[in-house]
């Protein structure tokens, strides 16, 4: 092991931290010489060191530093120093140190003043979902731009401006998604008939496309695909564990992405056996069984694998500084990488596919569909029905024979 030679005693808090998380030696050398760098510009400077430790700040010290052999640092050194002061800042905030945002949050789009008060009237009326608002929202923006480029206020709408946008959607989102945008609008035009903008109601001219409800089967995959799915992780290997846990999670439960990495600390009961979630959609909260696989997968992951971030609730967090709870993108690449390891190709593969097969095989079972469709969290038995039509082990029995 490699030993760096130390100043302090924060700096040995910091490798320890940095080792827990599993930081090679040869990284942690390099990282060093650039903190103690910055260390020095602040003392130099009588810079507050800590509100130094700011993206922007960070680059400010990129720019100002001169090294001892060059007039100015190549870009690739700044990157260095950039992700050496970054682990620096999560160590210490990991450690309990106050510091400043590491990048300011973006500012939220401003909206219309229409807008806004389209906006507080849906949540104030429909007890709408934040998805579902930031959906409508941007077809309302959309339309008003629209009617900006015709050269008419949104009093003086007409059914051909209803036509032109929803043709000009079209071309660019698929069938289904237009269906969604057309109900957004609908709901759009009935806000400016009840509020007095529009003498018409024109949301009955709103045409969107028929989708059939479940038109095509959902894309499952055979359970032994996703066996060897599981089976080919490498466990030993960060991030495997926890790659492992996720796709268990799934495959075991059927749970969605967002089900899973909405997961917190404080939701897995290990007394009781119970595993505590919410239903992204709903906000309906769920208990199921802590099964012996699922907690042995969940322990392995948080004894040797979850980075040391005592402020970061969430369980399944990123492997590398700064530890983020993992995102769904993530997720879906980590299970095509799996899956071509495991030689498996399918047109359609992520993580919803987990969620199929568990359906489907549970159908195959013969479990009933009342309790398949409580634990997927459907809101009617017909949307688990729909899975009836992937169960080949159900449908080979139904089978009427050929006659020859």
């Amino acid at each position: 092991m490699i030993r760096p030679p130390l100043t302090d005693e924060r700096e040995r808090k910091v490798i320890r931290f940095w080792r827990r998380g599993h930081l090679c030696d040869g990284s942690i050398l390099v990282y060093l010489q650039w903190i103690r760098r910055f260390r020095a510009y602040c003392r130099k400077r009588q810079l507050i060191e800590t509100d130094q430790l700011s993206l922007s700040g960070v680059d400010r010290f990129s720019r100002d530093y001169i090294g001892p052999r060059v007039r100015m640092l190549a870009a690739s050194s700044c990157g260095v120093a950039r992700r050496a002061l970054h682990a620096w800042a999560c160590a210490l905030e990991g450690l309990g140190t106050p510091l400043p945002q590491w990048r300011a949050a973006n500012a939220a789009p401003s909206l219309s003043p229409l807008v806004t008060e389209y906006c507080e009237f849906r949540r104030a009326h429909n007890g709408i979902a934040d998805g579902t608002l930031q959906r409508d929202t941007e077809t309302a923006t959309g339309f008003l731009a629209l009617m900006r480029q015709r050269g008419k206020t949104v009093g003086r709408a007409t059914v051909a401006d209803i036509d032109a946008f929803i043709h000009a959607v079209s071309t660019r989102v698929s069938r289904r998604t237009l269906a969604d945008r057309c109900s957004s609008l609908r709901s759009f035009v009935r806000f400016l008939r009840v509020t007095g903008r529009l003498r018409r109601d024109l949301a009955d001219t709103v045409i969107a496309p028929r989708v059939r409800l479940a038109e095509r089967p959902p894309r499952a995959l055979p359970w032994s695909e996703v066996r060897r799915i599981l089976r080919s992780i490498p466990q030993p290997v960060n991030p495997g564990k926890r790659d492992f846990a996720i796709l268990l999670l799934m495959a075991t439960y059927g749970l969605g992405t967002a089900e899973v990495l909405n997961l917190n600390l404080d939701d897995v009961d290990w007394k009781a056996g119970i595993l505590r979630l919410r239903r992204p959609k709903t906000g309906m909260p769920i208990e199921l069984p802590l099964l012996s696989a699922v907690a042995k997968a969940l322990t392995s992951y948080l004894k040797a694998e979850r980075p040391p971030a005592p402020q970061m609730r969430r369980i399944f967090l990123r492997a590398r500084m700064p530890y983020e709870p993992v995102t769904g993108g993530a997720v879906r690449h980590r299970i095509q990488h799996y899956a071509r390891q495991a030689g498996i190709s399918a047109e359609f593969l992520g993580a919803h596919a987990f969620r199929h097969s568990h359906a489907t095989r549970q159908v195959d079972a013969g479990a009933n569909l009342k309790v398949i469709s409580d634990i997927l969290g459907h809101r009617r038995v017909s949307s688990t029905s729909v899975y009836v039509r992937v169960a080949m082990k159900r449908l080979r029995a139904i089978a009427l024979p050929v006659p020859l």
